[in-house]
């Protein structure tokens, strides 16, 4: 899935991204880390990968389903 850089912090190796339809999702250290990237600004295109939040499979309309999960974030490559 392709997305936005949104914001990074370098100290913590954590930020956000904006998917395609303009939904923030943050990212922890964890999911930077495995994209093997030194940086990242805001406004690069990414790729990143997700799994499920835990407990929202089937969540209907209990208030809106939670964002996936961000396994990894690396560049878009074309």
């Amino acid at each position: 899935m392709q997305a936005t850089a949104y914001t990074f912090v370098p100290e913590t190796r954590s930020g956000s991204v904006l998917l395609d339809d303009g939904t923030p999702v943050d990212f922890d250290a964890a999911a930077f880390d495995a994209g093997g990237l030194r940086l990242l600004r805001p406004g690069q295109r990414v790729r990143i990968e997700t799994e499920p939040v835990k407990g929202t499979e089937g969540a209907g309309d209990a208030g809106g389903a939670q964002p996936p999960r961000i396994t990894l974030v690396t560049l878009q490559t074309f």
